[in-house]
């Protein structure tokens, strides 16, 4: 198989299991960012503004405040499922690790754009702002290490 077919079936493998190949590195990584997602979640689905105002800074004082607390609590559901399928991916299905990392790449590229194209008005720049620069280098990484087989055997 030539490197690019070996590349393409380690992200989108044909057969989902436990068989992860990739960096231990990466896969331990994987499994904190399933952990960081999973508290983050929680703290935009049961802090009292949705984590807008005392988190991202958003001025929550013009009407509407009760929307975007709403908001926050929705993206917090969301982001509760993403990070159980994470936990999921890196404790069962560890072949789909690579997967994972692909689209929290293009999860935070989005992101990023988003708010380049839309930027919200803030009161201070929110801790996410500047983790996804950190995170982006990070998760492209974890990427490439994630599909760099090297000479070991699948772990399971």
């Amino acid at each position: 198989m030539t490197d690019r077919r070996a590349t393409a079936g380690r992200l989108f493998p044909k057969t989902v299991d436990n068989g992860y190949r990739g960096s231990p590195v990466a896969r331990w990584a994987f499994l904190a960012l399933a952990g960081v997602s999973i508290a983050r979640s929680c703290i935009h689905l049961f802090a009292p503004d949705g984590g807008a105002g005392s988190i991202a800074g958003i001025d929550l004082a013009d009407g509407g405040a009760a929307s975007i607390v709403f908001t926050f609590a929705l993206w917090g559901l969301s982001q509760l499922i993403y990070g159980l399928i994470q936990l999921l991916v890196a404790l069962r299905y560890r072949t789909l690790i690579p997967l994972m990392y692909l689209l929290l790449v293009v999860e935070t590229v989005g992101r990023m754009a988003v708010g380049r194209f839309k930027p919200p008005v803030l009161l201070h720049v929110p801790p996410g702002g500047t983790a996804d620069y950190v995170m982006l280098p990070l998760t492209v990484l974890m990427l490439v290490l994630s599909l760099w087989e090297g000479k070991r055997k699948a772990v399971a």
